[in-house]
This record gives structure tokens, sequence and C-alpha cells, in this order.
């Protein structure tokens, strides 16, 4: 390692394909649980792996300066607005799996009604 400038020789990670918002998000649900769902839990609804939100998770402690068995510090607007955008949108990814089972559901119950009547 080079002492005049210390990232030399250092191995970077590649770069997240998940964007910062959609990081922050998943991690405001998590949070948002208060403890009531696992990491694998709220990591399938977003789509991505536990131990990857787990290092979500463990970053954006990082950044805010708590350790990890710190109580959180209490929500801020930010915060809050985050939460709130990552619950609006798993209620609308919900809405429309309802709505796909409604019309399949509506469409067997055409499907039986038509066979009844044959």
């Amino acid at each position: 390692m080079d002492l005049a400038d210390p990232r030399k020789g250092v191995l970077v990670g590649r770069k997240s394909p998940y964007p910062a918002e959609f990081r922050n998000d998943a991690v405001a649900l998590y949070r948002a649980a208060g403890g009531k769902r696992t990491y694998a839990a709220v990591a399938a609804d977003v789509g991505v792996t536990g131990e990857t939100l787990r290092s979500w998770v463990r970053q954006a402690d990082e950044q805010a300066g708590r350790g990890i068995r710190d109580e959180p510090v209490a929500e801020g607007g930010d915060e809050e607005l985050v939460r709130l955008r990552a619950e609006n949108g798993r209620l609308r990814r919900a809405e429309k799996e309802w709505e796909i089972e409604r019309e399949i559901l509506r469409r067997a119950a055409q499907y039986f009604a038509e066979e009844m009547r044959a």
C-alpha cells in the first residue's frame, strides 16, 4: 500500500446495480417493520437477498453513526419520507397483485358458470 495515497492498491467492490433511493427505501421498509419481520421477508418483498438488505442496513447504520446494537434515533422528516415512499411502493405492488387475483377469480367464476349452464 502506498502511504502517500492509501487508496492505491485497495480493491473496491463493484458499484451497486440498485439506485441509492431504492436501497434507502428498502432499509426504511425493514426498519418500519420494527423487528417484526426478518431481513429475508422484507428482502423478498423488494426483490433482493436477505444478506443484501442486511448489508444495506449496516451501511445505513454506519453512515448515521449508530452501532449495530444501538437504539435507532427518532425518525426525522427525511427518514419518514423514505419510509412512507417504501410503504407506498409496497402497497402499490400489493394492489396490482390483488387486481390480478381478482381478474383470475372473475374468469374462473365465469368459466364455471358457463360449464354449469352447458
